[in-house]
């Protein structure tokens, strides 16, 4: 039987600007997200066990911070969330994967805290799929919005108490990758290019030899850690897919690109847990195709193909 998988919602929206990605794991809820993603033919046989929200006191506040906006709530909230998936997994079944739905993206941060948490021995990599770099710091950062820096924060960049809350650095810098950026701040564009992070752009991914190539970066790396965490925001969709989230941007992944995607990655090593965030409902966009496009990239992340 399929190892079974651990459903956390993270009701966040303190990394941004704008409120309404805190409502977003209950409105998944609503639309259905548990018996879909029981319905999915890669999922047949896996237990679905939804372990309820992670605590949080307030899910988004105004602040006009330039550095880093509610930098002492998401410093609470951050260790919370580790918590709250930590205990979620062990009490699974060995082997328990982990689902997060979000919430803004420093929820990627905070998961994969509680992955480590859950098991100290185990290394990890992350595939982070977004249409932005998120690997600003509050010294580098136009808007101020920590959620233009979690990706930082995890591989260890950024100011102390940041990186302190979601235990960074979580993984290496050469066990981490860049999917569908495209629209980066100079400042961090400079950053990633000086690490030794991965970068494939949206136009590569979007070729046979594109797909190749992470494939073959995901199985070199595999060689030296034990599991992926797939963080995908998504954002890095295109656009014009009419998708329900926060921050849409022109020419970005096809959904079945972005498939294609996480499944070599997939394929290449163990996925240890698989996050959706920036799902935004009310504010526009098809609710019901964005929550399947969650089901069916959690499906490619975390499933097997369908006979």
């Amino acid at each position: 039987m399929p190892d079974p998988i651990v459903l956390v919602g993270s009701p966040t929206a303190l990394g941004g600007h704008f409120d309404g990605m805190d409502r977003t794991p209950a409105e998944a809820r609503r639309l259905g997200l548990i018996d879909r993603l029981r319905e999915a033919p890669g999922l047949t046989g896996a237990a679905v066990i939804d372990a309820g929200d992670a605590p949080i006191e307030v899910g988004w506040a105004p602040d006009d911070d330039r550095h880093a906006k509610n930098r002492a709530r998401i410093i609470t909230y951050l260790p919370r969330l580790a918590t709250h998936v930590r205990d979620a997994l062990l009490r699974g079944v060995g082997g328990s994967r982990l689902l997060v739905v979000g919430g803004d993206c420093t929820t990627h941060a905070g998961a994969m805290a509680g992955l480590r948490r859950a098991h100290p021995e185990r290394r990890l990599a992350v595939a982070w799929f977004d249409a932005h770099g998120d690997f600003n710091t509050s010294h580098t950062t136009p808007s101020g919005n920590v959620w233009g820096m979690p990706f930082a924060m995890l591989l260890g960049h950024g100011d102390a108490d940041l990186v302190a809350a979601c235990d960074g650095p979580t993984a290496e810098a050469r066990d981490a990758a860049l999917l569908g950026g495209q629209v980066l701040d100079e400042a961090e564009s400079r950053m990633l290019a000086a690490s030794r992070v991965a970068h494939f752009g949206t136009g590569m991914l979007g070729t046979d030899a594109g797909l190749a190539a992470l494939g073959a970066w995901a199985a070199v790396v595999a060689q030296r850690v034990d599991a992926f965490y797939v963080a995908f925001d998504l954002d890095a969709l295109d656009a014009a897919g009419d998708w329900a989230i926060a921050m849409p941007e022109p020419n970005g992944l096809s959904l079945e690109t972005a498939l294609a995607a996480v499944g070599a990655i997939a394929k290449a090593a163990p996925i240890a847990g698989f996050g959706a965030t920036a799902m935004l409902f009310g504010r526009g966009g098809d609710l019901g195709r964005t929550v399947d496009a969650a089901v069916r990239l959690a499906e490619a992340a975390l499933g097997s193909p369908p006979p």
